[in-house]
């Protein structure tokens, strides 16, 4: 931000809400949402004027500093227009995961001592509603979408609307109210309280300040030269602590537009619309993205195939560099020129990222050939380390520092080390107050102003960060060999073919993997060899699908043969498993992040027949569609030996 308002000290969003609408008014676009095909635009003073309104009728409901406000629902303005409207007052929003189901919910509005949820509509609704009677602090429910919700009269049930109704009301009466209450508001003031996945055990509520977020954002922005002329997609998990840098806290430190998409199955397609110049998505989207364009390419005409392999052996032999002379460097370059016409031009506005300037990867290693392709098309994509503790950001790789194996180095402002016993620890401006109502899992995690992340890892000698695993989960085979689950899964889910993957072996002598297909690449690959199915189930047990998989695992093998710690953990055995893990099943996170504990429980049948001389183990499983209702697997799941 130009303005010299972030060095007067005691900043906080609410503030820079202000200075951006008195900066920019009308002519600068805060916001953009898709609905009903159209786009519509929101400058930053109709977003002070929307938070403006809202936060006042929540004051003449009763909110209070220091109240909690959940916020649940797809990335729209109107939800992040509430977290502001909850700032302004001194309150904390709360945002929770709009795939979460009841149970979920009801944990965080309980711990959190929530007295107010804002929601996107009625399927949130109704599950808060439910939910209500046994959150005793929960006073009020809002809502944004009225569809469905008109015959609803509950009393403590209110529109969007009617609530900004009241508060204009509530202006006349307390012209001075907003300003005054904003007055009131430090640095140090809770900005967010965001959930972690509780991968091990019961969701944590980490608690980030103003001046955690406001202090990272404004660096980040000065390291990377972002501004009021760059633009971003909300699309991430509004509870994702990731989502709150991107379609936040960077839009008020550094005024960049953001934009909502009309809903997640048009998320790539809004992409293609809107062009943003920043992009920051885990390695699923880049998957996603690189496995969409080599369907089409399985389409395309002979000529386009050998256009297209042609120049992108051509881009990765310039990414790779090694030339033995001067002359084929410079017939390359000439070439690249042509193929940014031909192949890498077309390619990258086909996929909406022809104006990109800073893509990130975060949350999860990503393969070496997808990095490698999105780096050969000209995007300038990098590998971020990072955690919710850390607002963020640990450590990136810089623009001239591109590895496919490391998270690069420290961010400018991070202080980071490895333990004696290989832990990653962190120091930052950014580092988290404490967990909400936890004292003890804060000592824990935070020591002499020491972050312990929990992750193991190591720093290469050019200063680069490597992430190898949970310290918890880095254990030994039988034989000794080290396993590191997490390590060997990515590697596994680097394939197209492999959406989740788990991996067994701790205290045994080889090691296991679990594996889901992905249903819409190995689906596509199916039909082209006419391999008919009915369902997930049927195609994950075709003799063809073990195949393919078999290679897969076989890749992994090899690559793991060439590294002299893990050599001796190449995959023993394999599955594939006979229906997708699933978050309301609680074999993983919302965040997609597997509970180990409870896999090992409930599929301890599997996994056994695995340690066995059995070649399948048939299975009985109930699942739980979105709906509720529930339906009984049967599978007989082959098991498959490797080399």
């Amino acid at each position: 931000m130009e303005s010299n308002i972030l060095q007067n000290g005691n900043v906080t969003f609410p503030v820079l809400m202000l200075e951006n609408a008195r900066r920019y008014g009308e002519k600068k676009i805060a916001y953009r949402e898709k609905d009903l095909g159209i786009w519509q635009s929101y400058s930053w003073q109709v977003s002070l004027e929307q938070s403006r309104d809202l936060a006042n009728g929540l004051a003449s409901l009763g909110f209070k500093r220091g109240d909690k406000m959940v916020v649940v629902g797809d990335n729209r303005p109107q939800l992040y227009w509430g977290m502001m409207a909850a700032q302004c007052l001194g309150g904390v929003p709360v945002p929770l995961y709009q795939d979460s189901i009841e149970r979920e919910m009801e944990y965080v509005v309980k711990h959190a001592d929530a007295r107010f949820a804002l929601v996107e509509d009625q399927e949130q609704a109704d599950k808060l509603l439910n939910i209500k009677e046994n959150c005793k602090d929960l006073e009020y429910i809002i809502y944004g979408d009225p569809r469905g919700l008109r015959n609803y009269d509950q009393p403590y049930l209110f529109s969007y609307e009617k609530v900004q109704e009241m508060g204009r009301k509530f202006a006349q009466e307390n012209p001075n109210y907003f300003q005054e209450e904003i007055d009131k508001g430090s640095e140090e003031d809770l900005a967010i309280i965001c959930y972690t996945s509780g991968t091990t055990g019961q969701p944590k509520g980490v608690m980030l300040t103003h001046r955690n977020f406001i202090e990272t954002s404004t660096k980040f922005s000065d390291y990377e030269g972002l501004n009021a002329n760059d633009s971003v997609i909300a699309y991430l998990p509004m509870a994702w602590v990731g989502d709150f840098f991107l379609s936040y806290g960077l839009a008020l430190t550094s005024g960049i537009t953001v934009s909502c998409p009309e809903g997640s199955a048009t998320v790539l397609s809004n992409i293609r619309e809107i062009g943003p110049t920043y992009f920051f998505a885990p390695p699923r989207i880049w998957e996603n993205l690189l496995t969409s364009v080599m369907i089409r390419m399985e389409d395309a005409s002979w000529i386009k195939r050998k256009l297209f392999h042609y120049f992108m052996g051509l881009a990765s032999r310039m990414q790779r560099g090694g030339y033995s002379s001067s002359l084929l460097k410079a017939l390359d370059a000439a070439m690249y020129q042509l193929g940014r016409i031909v192949v890498y031009g077309p390619l990258k506005d086909s996929m909406g990222l022809s104006k990109i300037r800073i893509a990130i990867t975060a949350g999860e290693a990503i393969g070496p050939e997808i990095f490698a392709f999105f780096r050969s098309l000209g995007i300038n994509l990098k590998q971020l380390y990072g955690s919710t503790e850390a607002s963020v950001f640990v450590s990136q790789q810089t623009n001239d520092d591109i590895r496919d194996d490391t998270c690069g180095p420290p961010m400018p402002w991070v202080d980071l080390k490895i333990s004696e016993d290989g832990e990653v620890l962190f120091k930052s401006p950014g580092v988290f107050k404490g967990y909400y109502k936890n004292e003890q899992a804060t000592k824990d995690t935070l020591i002499d102003g020491w972050v312990h992340t929990g992750d193991a890892g190591f720093i290469d000698p050019d200063g680069h960060l490597k992430i190898i695993d949970r310290i918890q989960d880095v254990s030994t085979l039988t034989t000794g060999t080290m396993f590191a689950p997490k390590y060997i899964e990515n590697k596994l889910k680097f394939s197209p073919f492999i959406k989740e993957a788990v991996t067994v072996g701790m205290d045994r002598p080889y090691v296991t993997a679990m594996i889901n297909i992905d249903l819409d690449a190995v689906g596509n690959w199916s039909e082209r060899r006419n391999l008919n199915h009915t369902s997930y189930t049927d195609l994950a047990q075709k003799p063809e699908i073990y195949d393919l998989i078999g290679e897969e695992v076989r890749r992994v093998n090899q690559n793991l043969a060439e590294d002299e710690q893990l050599k001796g953990a190449q995959i023993n055995k394999f599955l594939i498993l006979h229906k997708e893990l699933d978050p309301d099943d609680e074999e993983i996170t919302r965040t997609r992040k597997v509970r180990r504990g409870f896999i090992g429980e409930k599929y301890a049948d599997l996994i056994n027949a695995m340690y066995s001389d059995k070649s399948h183990v048939e299975v009985k499983a109930q699942v739980t569609f979105e709906d509720g209702r529930k339906s009984t697997i049967n599978a007989d799941l082959q098991i498959r030996s490797m080399e």
